[in-house]
């Protein structure tokens, strides 16, 4: 099992506009992807669910484990999404 830790860098979190554009991306990888919060008890979400993602109510600068169980593809896939994360989705042009 393939995992990243990252820091929130988007301003608002991964509140709408940024979880939006998070979530679309990892239904564009090659491997299923979960994220959590941790301490959350809730355990990890499909990165994929928009819903779930906006239920972590992770805020900015606040660190999230992504996982993959896929080992190629799930490595290549958590390193884009680690990317993404970790920059300002919010001011990101449309």
């Amino acid at each position: 099992m393939a995992e990243r830790r990252v820091k929130v860098g988007s301003s608002v979190g991964l509140h709408a506009r940024p979880a939006n554009l998070f979530c679309t991306a990892a239904r564009k990888q090659p491997a299923p992807v979960t994220i959590a919060a941790p301490g959350d008890d809730r355990g990890p979400v499909d990165a994929a669910s928009i819903l779930s993602v906006l239920g972590l109510g992770v805020r900015c600068g606040e660190e999230v484990v992504l996982t993959s169980s896929d080992d190629a593809d799930g490595e290549t896939a958590l390193d884009a999404l680690a990317e993404l994360l970790g920059t300002d989705l919010d001011s990101a042009p449309a």
